[in-house]
């Protein structure tokens, strides 16, 4: 499969957000607002600018990826 076809099969999803004086709520179900199961979950953190992750590729593989602060480009 070509790069062009891989990212055309990109999107973008809402999940929910339960708001709250105390804080507010988003959570993610597999099967439900991912559609695919959870297998495993990373946290990548504190990566100064700059650098890069992972460097590698997988054959056959499904991702959900959050910004949770700040930004990254992805490739």
């Amino acid at each position: 499969m070509n790069k062009a076809a891989q990212i055309s099969k990109c999107k973008l999803i809402d999940l929910p957000k339960v708001n709250n004086v105390k804080g507010n709520l988003t959570f993610i179900e597999e099967n439900e607002h991912v559609p695919f199961p959870i297998k495993r979950v990373y946290y990548l953190y504190d990566v100064p600018g700059g650098e890069s992750r992972g460097g590698h590729a997988h054959k056959s593989l499904e991702q959900f990826i959050i910004a949770a602060n700040g930004s990254f480009d992805l490739y």
